[in-house]
């Protein structure tokens, strides 16, 4: 791995890994507003239908004696499911009977009710607008929000495939500066959206660009940093969605209508997109890739920011051949996802990967994005989960650092599926208990993701990094849009979801086992360096027990 060797004489923790990890951990803020907005800006209002006696000004003189609003809902509006107003139901007529100091709730029929053929009157107390109150996605139409909400999950997982390779191809900054700018346009677009179908597309078309920036973020600091400090630069990566949930909360608060909000938390990836092109491409790809001239350049600009200037003008073309003639050689072979699922040493791998990437999404999302269904303050309850999620990611630190890779990703998932599991046996009065449980599982899972961010880059190599890392972001996505149709198993049984959530973890976790740990080893740059490392394992294996009976002899 003779890049790791170029890349500590150039600097490998300096100025220009502090500078380029804020700069990429910025954007990521404001990308993790884009994953949970719809807590908010799709937020269901309390509602009911509109009314003559009550909607139209003319319509209460007409009504017999001074009666108050409570009196004219009461006429107007059965009661719904939960002692309020019906949100989906009116009477056809005012049910005058009601009035009368013996009536009773039973003294009307369903057949005098009709559905909400006027529209709906909604609260605004809380958010002056959202997209449900703007196109009426409530009663026979609620079905419409999570539909949404798919189709921004599909978006992510299609941009994952498809920005996956491309970065391979066409290099890391790249994808990842067209990703800002596709963010920033259609986020835009977004909120200017006339319909509800123009909606949901726009919301698609920024999705696409979720992941590249997710994965090229990851990678670029990756492979910009050493094996020291690969751990320390991707757990500040992974804070960065981490402030972001306290900065939704905090943007939401302040804006509380859904059109301005969304325009709020797309506007700052025009920014993003213009001094991204001050960003360094990733010299380990334009290398391995055969763009040495490019790589010899950036490596030569590192080093000029890290106070090096004398070392990158002492390196040149034959410096950079001499280090790298083994790892040129063996890239010259090409690489495809087929490699991934067949090559010695890598299916594995693959298979194992993508299972803990699908349990992190299926879980994450499944429970995150319907906050508003724990009847709770929405906004602190964001905060919250933020605050979790950084005490976990600071507690991976130490995890990574002490365990190692394998240890950490079996143990956060298993116990982030075990406090699921027991939530499920817990009574729903005790809802202390309940939160305290479900922020504690949450916090497990962003150790989980923590882990298989820097899991993932470090099992697979160069050549194929980008690849893998966008077939784990699929597998994510695919989870992240099955979690929440999950939660429909609740009307056969209220614990059928959270058993559900609980296990997948628990079973991925115990599969991860079956990984190789890769602590304090140089990133693979070539199929050839990963099936080399599994010969060393092997080989250090079969020594153990040979060495172990010469002692006892």
């Amino acid at each position: 791995m003779a890049f790791s060797e170029l890349l500590d004489q150039v600097g490998s923790l300096g100025r220009f890994q502090a500078l380029q990890a804020v700069a990429l951990a910025v954007p990521l803020m404001w990308l993790t507003t884009q994953n949970v907005l719809e807590n908010f800006s799709a937020a269901v209002p309390a509602h009911r239908c509109w009314v003559p006696l009550l909607d139209n000004g003319t319509a209460p003189a007409s009504a017999p004696g001074a009666l108050g609003p409570g009196a004219l809902l009461a006429v107007s509006i059965p009661p719904g499911p939960h002692r309020g107003p019906h949100p989906c139901r009116r009477f056809r007529h005012p049910q005058w009977q009601l009035l009368a100091p013996n009536a009773t709730a039973t003294n009307w029929s369903e057949a005098a009710t009709e559905p909400c053929v006027d529209g709906w009157v909604y609260d605004r107390s809380t958010f002056t607008s959202t997209v449900v109150a703007q196109w009426d996605l409530v009663c026979d139409a609620q079905a419409l929000k999570p539909m949404a909400q798919s189709i921004f999950l599909a978006g992510v997982l299609v941009g994952a495939a498809v920005t996956g390779q491309a970065s391979d191809r066409f290099g890391r900054k790249l994808v990842l500066t067209w990703s800002y700018l596709q963010m920033a346009v259609w986020g835009t677009a977004t909120a200017f959206a006339p319909t509800f179908a123009l909606y949901c597309l726009f919301r698609f078309l920024g999705a696409l660009a979720i992941a590249g920036v997710m994965m090229n973020t990851a990678t670029l600091l990756m492979e910009w940093t050493s094996t020291r400090a690969r751990v320390l630069a991707m757990t500040f990566n992974s804070l960065g969605y981490s402030f972001g949930m306290v900065l939704m909360a905090a943007v939401a608060y302040g804006v509380r209508d859904w059109a301005r909000l969304q325009l709020a938390v797309s506007v700052p990836f025009f920014l993003c997109f213009v001094y991204s092109w001050w960003l360094a491409e990733s010299a380990r790809w334009l290398l391995i890739t055969g763009r040495l001239e490019q790589g010899l350049r950036e490596l030569q600009r590192v080093a000029a920011i890290n106070g090096q200037r004398a070392v990158g003008d002492a390196l040149t073309m034959e410096v950079v051949l001499a280090a790298m003639q083994e790892e040129l050689s063996a890239s010259r072979a090409p690489a495809s996802l087929g490699h991934l699922l067949c090559a010695p040493g890598l299916g594995l791998r693959t298979g194992v990967s993508t299972l803990c990437w699908f349990a992190f999404g299926f879980t994450f999302f499944g429970l995150a994005l319907d906050l508003q269904a724990l009847d709770s303050n929405l906004f602190l309850l964001q905060v919250l989960l933020g605050a979790a999620d950084m005490a976990a990611k600071l507690g991976a630190l130490l995890l990574l650092s002490r365990l190692g890779r394998r240890p950490t990703q079996a143990a956060s998932l298993v116990l982030a599926g075990l406090c699921i599991l027991a939530n499920a046996l817990v009574p729903g009065e005790m809802r202390p208990l309940r939160s305290a449980l479900a922020l504690l599982g949450l916090g497990w899972i962003g150790v989980a993701f923590t882990c298989v961010s820097i899991y993932t880059g470090e099992l697979f190599p160069t050549v194929l990094r980008m690849t893998a890392v966008g077939l784990g972001q699929m597998s994510a996505r695919g989870g992240a849009i099955l979690g929440p149709l999950v939660r429909l198993l609740g009307v056969h049984h209220p614990s059928l979801p959270l058993l559900v959530y609980g296990a997948v973890p628990v079973l991925s976790g115990l599969t991860a086992l079956l990984l190789p740990e890769t602590q304090h080893l140089p990133l693979p740059d070539t199929i050839q360096d990963v099936q080399n490392q599994s010969v060393k394992k092997a080989a250090h294996g079969a020594r153990g027990p040979a060495v172990l009976k010469s002692t006892q002899l």
